[in-house]
């Protein structure tokens, strides 16, 4: 008889050869064009801040793999990544000392205090913003920030814009203005159709999944067009509110992000569709103008509990199996 060992570890069982770094490079390469239509249209400020945001999270990753004596990870292009989207959702005019405060928030409070990659609940980049918010937030008034440039349309933010007057704000902004770009909000959050082009190439690369994204339209969609329904006077029709703020941005890049969503298919269209119902919820009772934030660290909340529903196990509940 044979004394043979076995080792027995834990799933996945197989690698398909994919790796995190191409996953974030294929993040970055997808945010590409939303990014350099917010350099094009905010000038060189714009370019500052997408540098030192994506850059001072890096250096953060590389401090904070030295004091806790953990392998060096930043190879794997993840804090480059949450960098890049905390870069592209504040305003061209962020001063500097902020955006390394925020940066400095999101990788060691939204990351590493919660283990490193794969442990955070939380998407890093939505905490910083989030605390950001809370504590400076005349910093992300995009009307403010964009006072001293000049545009050939309304410069105004068009959720703040219907918080404050009303719908009759809405004669302002068109769906077609919104999609393409022209509208003021953070350096890469303007440009609906560059988003949708690169969460589209995420899609079809397989690096995002389209479950999420789609309940997470749907969920802005159906819950817009409920409240536009009873109360046309007082709600803006489902488009605007899809096209507007950071709608897209959450819906194609923040609430699929790996370690803070749901893996079974059905937990991610119910994770998805309630992220989308709460923007709209925030948005038409809260106090906030955009909810996109609020709503998407709130989903990271629940979806332990979502994903609790997955599929029988093979041979359970069958007799002598």
């Amino acid at each position: 008889m044979t004394n043979t060992k076995l080792i027995v570890s834990h799933a996945p069982f197989w690698h398909n050869g994919d790796t995190l770094f191409q996953q974030n490079l294929n993040f970055i390469i997808a945010l590409i064009p939303a990014a350099l239509f917010g350099i094009l249209h905010f000038g060189a400020p714009a370019i500052g801040v997408l540098t030192l945001a994506t850059s001072s999270a890096m250096l953060w990753e590389v401090i904070m793999s030295v004091l806790s004596k953990k392998k060096m990870a930043i190879g794997n292009m993840e804090s480059a990544v949450i960098g890049l989207l905390f870069g592209m959702m504040v305003p061209a005019t962020m001063p500097w000392w902020v955006v390394i405060t925020g940066t400095f928030i999101a990788v060691i409070l939204g990351k590493f205090v919660f283990g490193g990659t794969g442990g955070n609940p939380f998407h890093p980049t939505l905490v910083g913003i989030a605390i950001l918010t809370m504590s400076w937030p005349a910093f992300l008034d995009f009307d403010t920030a964009y006072v001293s440039y000049q545009f050939d349309f309304t410069a105004l933010a068009p959720l703040v814009a219907l918080k404050s007057q009303g719908t009759s704000a809405l004669a302002s902004f068109s769906n077609y203005d919104l999609l393409m770009g022209n509208e003021v909000g953070g350096i890469g959050s303007t440009f609906g159709l560059g988003i949708i082009i690169g969460g589209i190439y995420l899609m079809l690369t397989g690096y995002s999944r389209w479950e999420i994204v789609v309940a997470f339209i749907a969920g802005v969609l159906i819950t817009a067009t409920i409240f536009f329904a009873l109360h046309p006077d007082a709600y803006a029709p489902p488009l605007f509110h899809l096209f507007a703020g950071y709608t897209l941005l959450g819906a194609f890049f923040l609430a699929v992000e790996n370690s803070s969503s749901p893996v079974n298919r059905i937990p991610m269209l119910i994770y998805g569709f309630l992220g989308g119902f709460m923007v709209i919820l925030v948005r038409n009772i809260g106090i906030y103008p955009d909810g996109t934030v609020l709503a998407i660290l709130l989903i990271n909340l629940i979806n332990p509990l979502i994903d609790i529903i997955r599929p029988k196990a093979l041979g359970k509940g069958v007799s002598n199996a």
